[in-house]
């Protein structure tokens, strides 16, 4: 069993000596149960927030101008900061004993009161396993001295996820609990209770009227939980997908080719099942999901010789709407979209020149070829092959060392935009980026040239042109196709049917 941290105890113990109770409660008491770290901390308390806040403004020597005490909502949780080191004991949430009223719109409850007793408290919480308190007044935590009313220590031994109460009663007061429930199940490695399961198939629904940002969240932390892959399983088995991400079911029972031997639903599911084992970062875990979710709309023929051809634009395309119905950060869905779009590259020893390899990087963008490597692991995996990252991929990882210092960017040029326009004496225009184009598709063939002596040259040259020529050129440079895209890529995607 975990030690109960000295700044909980210290907390308690200034509650108890005014008067107030004080118990460990919900997750952190659950998890130090099952033997793992908390991730926060959660007090209750009979002490109403103004009684708390006036206990700990001063908490760990702050003072009036800078006081301990954060109380920023209606659910009567306070803050308490404290001068921990751990990240995790940094704020303390010490919430007044609760209960709900009834839940209208199936999101929010209508109205908070505070009650009188843990039990009330207990009452009104989602799973039997959150519901359970231990008295801080004790020394240790064990199955003798814990509030318990629902059975919650009993199923944290079995493993089970259940609600407190009535599930279609719990489930309508908070929709979002249907997938807290999914998450549950995949973040602690239990399975969820057959009435309870029974009843997120029912009023799988409900999710309809949840904020999309909540959505987002929750799906997010299923994502980040040790058995995600699981988990999206599980909300496809209890009808929850349809309501989150539909696009990817349309990937259930579409078979591939002879070089695959999972339909394109389990494949995604496998490959995200390989970034989680990894650790990888939750932009990578969703890439892996989502890589081959355009596969089921260009499939061409059916059987061993069926092709996807175009799949991973049409994917790209299909993941911002995604990205953007969930309403994911900018930052977030710009990396995952790019991830999907660029998934599919093509490298084979010999056959790709160091200018390639530049062009590539030029492409994708270099902060993103690491996670783009990772993303072929997973798409590997997911295939059912043995090995995440071949020799091929490993030569290819030397190359791309090889060439990441090399100019791939214009910004990279020796010569700017505007030492440009200065040396050519012309104002802001399409004329400059034309040019520029050009004289970096020419620094990609060869780096060497990446001079400004040569730049200037070749940029006074390339003046001469009016913009009509100039524009034709850029095009063209643009459009050189790198070994990655044409060629041997070509016969590559010919023979693979991607």
């Amino acid at each position: 069993m975990k030690k109960i941290p000295n700044e909980i105890q210290r907390i308690a113990q200034k509650l108890e000596a005014h008067g107030f109770e004080a118990f460990l409660v919900g997750g952190c008491l659950r998890d130090m149960i099952l033997g793992v770290d908390p991730k926060d901390w959660d007090v209750a308390t009979n002490a109403t927030p103004d009684e708390v806040q006036k206990l700990f403004w001063d908490f760990d020597g702050r003072t009036k101008e800078d006081p301990a005490t954060i109380y920023e909502n209606d659910f009567g949780t306070v803050g308490i900061k404290t001068a921990s080191e751990d990240s995790v004991l940094k704020v303390i949430e010490v919430t007044t004993y609760r209960i709900e009223g009834g839940y209208s719109d199936m999101r929010h409850p209508d109205d908070v009161q505070f009650a009188k007793t843990i039990e009330e408290d207990l009452s009104r919480r989602d799973f039997t396993v959150n519901a359970v308190a231990f008295d801080l007044r004790e020394k240790k935590i064990s199955s003798n001295n814990l509030v318990d009313p629902f059975g919650g220590l009993n199923d944290i031994s079995k493993k089970i996820i259940r609600t407190v109460g009535e599930p279609n009663e719990r489930f309508t007061e908070d929709a979002l609990r249907l997938m807290r429930a999914v998450r549950f199940s995949a973040q602690l490695g239990f399975s969820i209770e057959e009435k309870t399961r029974e009843a997120i198939l029912f009023h799988a629904g409900l999710l309809e009227a949840i904020a999309k940002e909540r959505i987002r969240d929750e799906f997010s932390k299923l994502i980040m939980t040790p058995r995600a892959a699981e988990g999206i399983i599980t909300m496809e088995d209890t009808g929850l997908l349809q309501y989150v991400i539909p696009e990817l079911r349309e990937g259930i029972g579409c078979g591939q080719n002879k070089h695959h031997i999972y339909t394109v639903f389990d494949h995604n599911v496998r490959a995200l099942n390989y970034a989680v084992e990894k650790d990888y970062s939750l932009e990578i875990r969703l890439g892996a999901l989502l890589h081959d979710v355009g596969k089921p709309k260009t499939k061409r023929g059916d059987g061993i010789d069926s092709t996807f051809h175009g799949h991973e634009v049409v994917g790209a395309k299909m993941t911002a709407k995604i990205m953007d119905r969930l309403r994911f950060s900018k930052d977030i869905a710009e990396r995952v979209i790019h991830l999907v779009r660029y998934h599919l590259f093509y490298y084979n020893v010999g056959e790709v020149s160091e200018a390639g390899v530049r062009r590539f990087i030029s492409r994708v963008g270099i902060e993103m070829v690491d996670d783009l490597l990772k993303i072929r692991e997973a798409d590997r995996i997911g295939s059912g092959v043995p090995k995440a990252f071949p020799y091929k991929l490993r030569h290819l990882q030397f190359m791309i060392e090889k060439v990441r210092h090399d100019p791939v960017h214009p910004k990279m040029l020796k010569l700017n935009g505007t030492e440009l326009m200065k040396l050519l004496n012309i104002k802001p225009s399409r004329r400059v980026g034309y040019i520029l184009s050009i004289l970096l598709e020419d620094v990609l063939e060869n780096p060497k040239k990446n001079t400004k002596e040569y730049l200037e040259e070749k940029a006074k040259e390339l003046h001469l042109h009016d913009d009509v020529v100039l524009a034709d050129m850029s095009q063209r440079a643009r459009e050189i196709k790198d070994e990655f895209e044409s060629g041997v890529e070509d016969e590559m995607k010919k023979k693979y049917k991607v």
